[in-house]
């Protein structure tokens, strides 16, 4: 095993016999490769960084177990990736590469704003930015990036109010079987890394999961996958889109093999050294009678003066896990993993932008129906009043005390719902949701994740929580 992150270094001793504590460099692979002299190199288990490698180790000559470094190589390149997907017959979202100042301006206007922005083969979703105009371009292609042939900037037309799904699939070489389907709370936009999700999907009916089902086995066949594989996707209205493809395990792998019950990874292994689907037993996709949320944990507590706004990079360090019969009170388990109580009463503070709130009314009737008194500027409160919710009007923080800030200091708020207006919020809704932090309130940067948070709510005033162990829920019989 070879790992140089202190904070992942937990390799068993019966799993590995020996643990090198070296960057992921070619050259210190290549030493130890000289050292070692293994009988193959697995890539599939180590994220992005191993994954670069495959090709330049092939070449130097050593034998890469699993899926081809040429598969690879044809998922991770933008431009063969592109082709593939055409020849497929499946959609992606319209895009383009800039290897210039000038070509991303040209790009970015012939696929209309918004558009999504980043960097090639970007790690994290570091410096990706969803560019509403010119200007928003202008800035981040002079201070964030600089393309050029040799590091292009990759831009496509950005799916508004798009629900992401995240798949992971397993094949041999003959034959492929779907892990399991995540259907994301937080909407497009949000990285996979740090939204939440359900499996099995929340909100996508049967005819979409058949579809979605069809690309993945598709793909893996394409890409001749051995081992595992994750495929993103978004959908919009009926539209299937694909977003991006890694032949490799992804984040989701343990949460996905302790929803189903099926250890992946170790299957997966088995497969690059010989096995096949067959022989380990697993022959169809398992769909578990229960549902299971993923929720991500985030370090804002440890960085004061920090957002806690959700974007395309990722911010979260480490994820829980709810499982329940209903996915309200799957979420609320998850949040509670997470260090968040959703509670049963008090007065939740609302405050949204205008596309925001039609969504934020029905998310305050529900609340409203099971007791919550509803708090919002004068704005929101006003919209809601001409819908029969009564709301109590609370002033901002920038027309003086008594403000928002002070009732949220004072515990007088049991939740905060804040979306802002752009990426750039004003210093007014910064503090709100800084605040709600610093004084452990739980608040919801997405309506999509208040909607989740209602539900929650809703079924826990009608039942308390009841625990069982993960082996309770059952797994179906493997050998």
């Amino acid at each position: 095993m070879v790992n140089c992150n202190p904070e992942t270094v937990s390799t068993d001793y019966d799993t590995s016999d020996k643990l090198y504590f070296e960057p992921l460099t070619m050259e210190e692979v290549m030493n130890i490769v000289d050292r070692e002299k293994p009988d193959g190199v697995i890539v599939q288990f180590g994220g992005q960084t191993p994954l670069k490698l495959a090709l330049p180790l092939e070449r130097a000559g050593v034998p890469i177990i699993g899926t081809s470094p040429n598969s690879i190589d044809l998922a991770e390149d933008r431009e063969r990736f592109s082709e593939l997907i055409k020849q497929l017959g499946i959609k992606q979202p319209d895009n383009g590469i800039a290897r210039s100042y000038e070509a991303a301006f040209k790009i970015a206007e012939e696929l209309g704003y918004p558009v999504l922005v980043r960097p090639s083969y970007v790690l994290g979703g570091r410096a990706m930015q969803i560019v509403y105009d010119g200007d928003a371009l202008k800035d981040y292609m002079t201070n964030a990036v600089s393309a050029s042939p040799e590091h292009p900037v990759l831009i496509d037309k950005f799916l508004d109010d798009a629900i992401e799904i995240d798949v992971d699939a397993l094949g041999d070489g003959d034959d492929y079987v779907v892990g399991g389907i995540m259907e994301h709370i937080e909407r497009a936009g949000v990285h996979s890394g740090d939204s939440a999700c359900s499996l099995p999907p929340k909100s996508i009916g049967p005819a979409i999961q058949d579809e979605i089902r069809r690309h993945t086995i598709v793909l893996a066949k394409a890409l001749n996958v051995r081992g595992l594989m994750n495929v993103q996707f978004a959908v919009q209205g009926s539209n299937v889109f694909v977003l991006e493809v890694n032949p490799r395990a992804s984040r989701t792998v343990p949460f996905v093999s302790k929803a189903i019950g099926v250890p992946l990874a170790k299957m997966a292994a088995r497969i690059m050294v010989g096995k096949k689907l067959k022989e380990l037993g697993l022959t169809q996709e398992i769909h578990p009678k229960h549902i299971s949320v993923k929720e991500a944990v985030f370090p804002f507590n440890k960085f004061p003066g920090v957002d806690t706004l959700l974007g395309p990079e990722m911010k979260s360090t480490g994820e829980v896990m709810g499982i329940d019969t209903s996915f309200g009170i799957a979420f609320a388990k998850a949040q509670l993993g997470a260090g968040m109580r959703l509670p049963k009463a008090g007065r939740v503070f609302i405050s949204v932008r205008d596309e925001d709130k039609a969504a934020a009314t029905a998310v305050a009737q529900r609340l409203h129906g099971v007791g919550f008194q509803i708090v919002a500027t004068r704005g929101t409160a006003a919209f809601f009043a001409a819908r029969g919710i009564p709301a109590e009007t609370v002033k901002k923080i920038q027309d003086g005390s008594p403000h928002v800030g002070d009732q949220i200091k004072s515990g007088e708020i049991a939740i905060v719902i804040n979306t802002p207006t752009d990426a750039h919020s004003h210093a007014d809704s910064y503090l709100i949701r800084r605040w709600a932090l610093d004084y452990q309130v739980p608040y919801f940067t997405t309506m999509a994740g208040a909607e989740a948070a209602a539900e929650g709510i809703e079924y826990l005033t009608q039942r308390e929580f009841d625990v069982k162990a993960l082996q309770d829920y059952g797994s179906p019989p493997l050998p």
